[in-house]
Formats: C-alpha cells, structure tokens, sequence
C-alpha cells in the first residue's frame, strides 16, 4: 500500500474525543448479528464480541513498540481489497492502519509518525475521485490527509517530466493562497504594534489550553510527562520538591539546561531547564522518583505568543510512587502485615491510600470495605491494601513498603489528630526473598557498569595493535556492542545507586522493626557490595 502526506491547512476544531466502536467494523468481520466495541489500554487495541450470553474476547494488539495510547479509531478499506481496515490515531502523533483480511487478528500495514496526537481520524474519498484517504487532526487544529494517490513520478534518462495542467493550478492555488495569508500575518503584526505603543493600550494575559499527561511506564519503572500545547512552545521549567532522576528521551528534541539548588534550605532538588525548537507543540519527559520521598513536581510552561505568559501544572509524586495498580497478586510469597485501628472512618482510611499510592480513585467505593492489589514496577513486590471503617490491613513481601507506609500514614494521622493503633507482623523470609529479586538487577548493573569501564581501554589496544585477534571473545564482543553498552548505561543514571539504596533500605528498615539502629553497619554493607556476592550479601543480613 502507498500512502502519502498531502498538504495541510489550519482549522480550529474541537478537542473533546469520545472514543466509541463503529458499527461497521462489525460488518468488516463478517459478524453482522454480534456486537464489538474497540476498547483501549495503554496503548492496547482489543475486540470482544458480545453475544446474549457473555463477551467473547476475539483479539488484542499489544502496545510493543511502546507508543502513545489510542485516542480514535475507524474502519474504511483504505487498502481496497474488499475488507475494511482498521485506522488507530495514538497520542504521540502515530497513525496506524490495520488490515483484517484472511487474518485472525489484525496486521500493520501502514504507520506514519506526526509531531501532534492525533484527535479525530476518518477514512474515505476527499481530495480525488478513485484515490482513497485518511483525514487526521491534531491536537493544535491541524488538519492532514494521506492519500492514495502516487505523488512521486519517474523519469527516464533525457526524458522530461511534465506536470499536468490541473496539478499545475492546484499548485498556482495554493502559492497564491500561502501569500495571502502570508499578507494578512504581517498586517495584523503591525497593527498589534502599533496598538501596544497607543498610551491607551490595554494588555490582556493571552489564554491557552495544555494537553497533559503524567503516567507511570511498568516497562522501565519512571513516569512520563507529556505536554502539548496548541501553540509552539518556547520553554518549559521543571522544579521539583524531592529527589527525582530525569532520563532521556529519543523523541525529545529540546535543549536541556539544569540550574544550580540549595536543598537544604527551601526543599529544592531539582531545576531545569527545557528550551524547544521551533514549532515544537509537543514536549516528552521521564522522571523516575524514590520511593519513600514525596512532594510535588511542576512544570512551567511558556509558549511563543506575545506578550509572555506562562502556565503552572503541578503532579504529586507519592510515597509508594513505583508501585502500579494490579488484578491479582501471588499470595504465597512471605510478606509482612501492617494494621491499623482507630476511630476513623471507611473514607478517611480511603483518602491514606490516595494519598500513599498511584491509580487510586478519590471517592471511595461502594460498600463497607475495599482490597486494592498492587505491584511495584521496579523490584516487582507486591502490597496488598485492605480498608474498612477503623482498620486497615497492608501486606507487602518488601519490609521497606511497610516502613514506608507506617511513617507516612503516622504523620498524616497526626496532622488529622486521629489516635492509631499500630500494629505489624514482620516474617523474616521476606527479606531473603527480596534481596532474590533484587539480585538479578543488581548483578546485570554492576556487569553493565563493568563493561562500559573496559570500553576506552580496548579501544585504544584496538588502535594500537590495528586488530582485536589477539582479544578473548568476551572482550571483543564488548567491542563490538560498545555502542549499544554506552547507550543504555546513559540512559539508566545512577540505576546502580538506586539499587543500592534500595538494599540499604532494607536493611535498616529489617533492624529498625526489631528497635536496633544499624545505620553504623552502613559502611561495612557498601563494601560487600562492591565487591557483590549474593551468598555473602544474604550472610551479612542474618548476621548483623
């Protein structure tokens, strides 16, 4: 299938998109008498047939080149052999097209990349007859196409290329189209001028509208902040009240710039600075938090309309920020137990929960209690949440969530002059078994971090000796994935320190439950860990 970008023009549309399934995608399957819906989930694409019994679930795209998530959908033949496809329109600007033909599921045919999420997107004959299109647009009121009609001609050698004479005044059209709004810019610009220098000039702070997002990736465990404004954008300041890591974006284009924080003194950890280039309407962040700060991050967004105006957004960064909501959990790991007891009520204990963990609704549910299961994108532990009027039970097989979460929810308890009863059971095994899921991680880091040490010195063996014949395999082969090395270790800062801390969490947590202050053994466990073994490091814990 050929499809090309046809040329786009402005449009003030409407933002609001209700994301239904079309009734002919029923037909394209061949399913007239049954029910569909084209539902999303982050990025995932689903059909379910729904007969008078139950839904019958039929397929799934999973998200596994990480893109935005599905905004709209449609189905039109856009291939045109007799079957309708299926065209997903993602956030971070991607258009796709799903063929349906003599498959069990759909199959990428086509995607093309924009630089705006795509709000609304329609399939059918627009521009010329016999030339099927799709027609996007996009969150700033740009309205594309793309279409089937071939638009590249080859010629050859001596032979001239001719233009007809219709492509030749749709091309005439539109120069003298381009012009004219060209023109009118540039009088309304003068006119401005002229009005701001009028002693009886009244400057009005210029209104407009950001399009954001702040949502936690399970794949790599950081959360990603995505702003889009319908106008370029000239800047955006990001400040931060707790310890945050930002990590590269390959999408992101912008200059970044940090400023120097006195932490101490204001509870400022982070400044930075982005600078976008031109036309640039859309803005992508990573930031991965740790669990136990928390505080709040905001952006200040300024875009290029005159006079300057900027625009605040604000995301809580909560205690147990890594941690995801989840169906279900294994229920025979050893964990740990945290309850708490007092006069409060089912809502209150609710409003805790929001307040300590992610993808929690505000309002409390219906009925006298409520169990939300919950997994942590990073070391991939669980907690279990159970609340009810006057209690509320945690369970978790990392002692470091329940240290968090008898902390947190103490002082809040406090602030609210609520008198809790604590009460925890701590086993033991828990701790042994998390130090095994940390052990993969940290021994592919400490690997990681080893190889990218080797990476100059063999380069410059590999100049002097003019080959690497002489080098052990494992050594040419660090050679040979140098680049690949370096790229992923830049791209996961101070993971290795993470994993430390982590470690050394969990082992003052383990000893502060027992009353015991461990925090002088601190520097004989940095050792161990320097020179990591997993034998030795379980030892040091059940010795001290």
């Amino acid at each position: 299938m050929y499809l090309a970008q046809t040329s786009s023009s402005v449009q003030v549309i409407s933002t609001t998109i209700i994301v239904t399934a079309k009734t002919n995608i029923i037909t394209s399957l061949g399913t007239e008498s049954m029910m569909s819906s084209a539902f999303l989930w982050k990025g995932y694409l689903a059909l379910h047939r729904y007969w008078p019994a139950k839904p019958i679930h039929k397929w799934e795209i999973r998200n596994e080149r990480k893109r935005g998530g599905v905004l709209c959908v449609d189905s039109f033949d856009i291939v045109g052999d007799g079957v309708k496809d299926l065209l997903v329109g993602r956030d971070d600007g991607v258009v796709e097209v799903y063929s349906l033909h003599h498959a069990n599921e759909p199959v990428l045919k086509f995607d093309q990349a924009l630089s705006e999420s795509i709000t609304s997107i329609q399939g059918g004959c627009v521009g010329k007859d016999g030339y099927d299109e799709i027609v996007v647009s996009t969150y700033s009121g740009w309205v594309t196409g793309l279409t089937t009609e071939p638009v590249h001609r080859e010629s050859g050698p001596g032979e001239e290329l001719k233009i007809s004479q219709e492509m030749q005044n749709k091309i005439s059209s539109l120069r003298s189209e381009l012009e004219q709004l060209q023109y009118r810019v540039l009088q309304e610009r003068e006119r401005y001028q002229q009005a701001s220098q009028s002693s009886r000039a009244v400057f009005a702070v210029p209104s407009f509208s950001i399009n954001d997002k702040f949502t936690l990736n399970k794949d790599d465990a950081s959360y990603s902040l995505i702003l889009e404004v319908q106008t370029a954008i000239d800047n955006v300041l990001i400040q931060s009240d707790v310890p945050i890591d930002l990590l590269d974006v390959d999408k992101n284009s912008a200059v970044v710039s940090f400023s120097s924080c006195d932490s101490e003194s204001n509870d400022n950890f982070l400044l930075a600075t982005y600078r976008c280039q031109a036309n640039t309407t859309r803005l992508e962040l990573k930031i991965r938090s740790i669990e136990g700060q928390y505080g709040t991050l905001q952006a200040y967004v300024t875009p290029r309309i005159q006079p300057k105006t900027c625009q605040v957004r604000q995301y809580l960064i909560k205690p147990l920020s890594l941690h995801q909501r989840t169906h279900c959990i294994d229920h025979d790991r050893p964990v740990n137990t945290l309850t708490l007891t007092g006069q409060f009520s089912f809502a209150e204990v609710h409003s805790w929960v929001v307040f300590c963990l992610p993808e929690v609704p505000e309002k409390p549910p219906a009925g006298e209690s409520v169990t939300f299961y919950f997994q942590n994108t990073f070391l991939d532990t669980q907690l279990e949440s159970h609340c009810r009027k006057g209690e509320g039970v945690f369970k978790s097989d990392n002692i470091s969530t329940i240290s968090i979460l008898k902390d947190v929810l103490s002082k809040e308890a406090t602030k609210r002059k609520i008198n809790l009863n604590i009460s925890y059971e701590i086993n033991e095994v828990s701790v042994k078994h998390t130090l095994k899921l940390i052990h993969p991680k940290l021994e592919y880091q400490l690997l990681l971090a080893k190889k990218v040490q080797l990476i100059d010195a063999l380069k410059e063996l590999q100049i002097h000796e003019g080959n690497t014949n002489f080098l052990i395999p494992e050594y040419r082969c660090i050679l040979e994935e140098a680049d690949h090395l370096q790229e992923e270790y830049k791209k996961q800062p101070a993971h290795l320190e993470r994993l430390y801390g982590m470690i050394t969490d969990l082992f003052i947590d383990k000893f502060k439950f027992k009353g015991t202050n461990v925090k002088t053994k601190v520097p004989l466990l940095l050792e161990i860990l320097d020179s990591y073994d997993q034998n030795a490091l379980i030892a040091f814990f059940d010795a001290a």
